[in-house]
């Protein structure tokens, strides 16, 4: 029986062989679930509230578009399932393909009632017979908020409908639905979680998108192995040339472990491809073919980084600025601890402790992770009875002195949080105007411990 709170759309687009001619011409049958469960609540009105009003101004949308027909398939709305019945045969095709059909169809779904079972086997083996010819571009919009209640196999029927000469695209969106009960059948394709109904409509956009243009796009992000395994990075689309940002996509890979497939992009207009990887990864000038599935391909190898505090600390607030080897720009500023991933490469990173820490041509590698470790920080507490002028150095291996920071002239205490090491401290009086007045103060910095000094 149906899921509470679950919205599956599975579309079988049947791509018949036919000339050029023939093939002008899309026809589009809905398969509309009108079964008792339609009737539950999704976001504070029923679940056939919301997938009347979107498959409505999906149908607005298709209006005007040449070379189009439509038909309208319901199932569930003439038997009641009661607890001791349900009928799997209750499918019917109520609208057939014909010229401007379109108000006839939203007139049927705005008015029938929710009271049935959820037969969508038998529905979709019914609706091949809907089709006049298998001459023109055929699909199938399933639209449903549950599984199928009659021990039948969506998928049996799509390897049926294949073994008869018609190929077989299946499409699914859905709402938290797991489909692992038909990965045994290959008839998975592109998934869509519509968790919402705004989803719900934005993922009809999308398939409506690509049952008339029949035009999509693949962006592949290639690991180093040649494999599109990176995801999860956000990718702008641009007109060639230009600023004009047409499309961006958050990247990620669909149920199958695939990267997902952008159904709603306009095939007239080259692009501009910007991965917003570290660095950025681009291709200029991509022409979509119009009528195929596109790649676009971005060799996007990537490792993580991270910059760990050891042992005791007192503070883990610490910078870290992270540049291409040999290259003066920050590419990158981020936190200990904090993962970040980069390009494969090599890369300079200068930690932001007192004394600064650097590390260079750290190498990333190909979906591994690379960990700098720094020692923890003490702590340094000075005080004096009036203002003074000042700087902090450390020892150096060979004994020499590195200036390290400044002391704030205006303060009479302050905190800084230093290295383990040994230092000095050089000051005088602010308000003294003779370099006599000089003074030296050492001290040692230990992690996580306070290490204070009167001036």
């Amino acid at each position: 029986m149906s899921l509470f709170y679950r919205v599956l759309i599975v579309l079988f687009c049947f791509m018949a062989a036919g000339n050029s001619q023939a093939q002008q011409k899309t026809r589009i049958l809905f398969i509309f679930d009108a079964s008792n469960s339609m009737n539950g609540k999704w976001e504070g009105r029923s679940k056939i509230e919301r997938a009347r009003e979107i498959l409505c101004a999906s149908i607005d949308d298709l209006m005007g578009v040449e070379n189009l027909e439509i038909a309208l398939r319901v199932y569930g709305h003439q038997s009641p399932v009661t607890a001791t019945y349900q009928d799997c045969n209750d499918t019917k095709l109520e609208v057939p393909f014909g010229p401007n059909n379109y108000a006839e169809i939203k007139h049927f779904i705005n008015h029938v009632q929710p009271k049935g079972t959820t037969p969508i086997a038998n529905s979709l083996e019914a609706a091949y017979d809907d089709f006049p010819d298998n001459t023109t571009r055929n699909v199938i919009i399933l639209i449903t908020d549950g599984l199928e209640a009659c021990d039948a196999f969506p998928c049996e029927v799509a390897a049926k409908l294949k073994s008869k000469g018609i190929g077989v695209t299946p499409f699914v969106v859905g709402l938290g639905m797991d489909l692992s009960y038909l990965d045994d059948f290959e008839c998975i394709g592109r998934y869509y979680e519509a968790s919402t109904p705004e989803a719900f409509a934005t993922a009809m956009k999308s398939v409506i998108a690509d049952a008339v243009l029949n035009t999509t796009v693949q962006i592949d992000l290639m690991d180093i192995d040649g494999n599109p395994t990176e995801t999860n990075t956000t990718v702008f689309l641009y007109e060639a040339g230009t600023n004009n940002l047409k499309y961006t996509f958050m990247h990620t890979l669909n149920i199958k472990g695939n990267p997902d497939t952008i159904t709603i992009i306009d095939p007239d207009i080259n692009y501009d491809v910007v991965a917003n990887t570290l660095p950025l990864v681009e291709i200029k000038n991509f022409d979509v073919k119009k009528g195929i599935h596109n790649h676009i391909i971005l060799n996007t190898p990537q490792g993580m980084l991270q910059t760990r505090i050891k042992g005791p600390t007192k503070t883990n607030d610490v910078t870290v600025r992270v540049t291409q080897a040999g290259k003066s720009i920050t590419l990158n500023a981020q936190k200990t601890g904090e993962f970040q991933k980069y390009i494969v490469g090599t890369y300079d990173v200068e930690v932001f402790t007192l004394p600064r820490i650097y590390f260079n041509d750290v190498k990333i590698d190909q979906g591994s992770h690379t960990y700098l470790d720094i020692p923890g920080s003490g702590q340094l507490k000075w005080k004096a009875y009036k203002p003074i002028v000042g700087q902090i150095f450390v020892f150096k291996d060979d004994g020499t002195l590195e200036w390290v920071c400044d002391l704030n002239y205006d303060k009479t205490s302050d905190i800084k949080y230093l290295q383990p090491g040994e230092y000095q401290v050089v000051y005088r009086l602010k308000d003294t105007y003779s370099v006599n007045y000089t003074n030296t103060k050492n001290f040692k910095i230990i992690s996580g411990q306070d290490t204070g000094i009167n001036l």
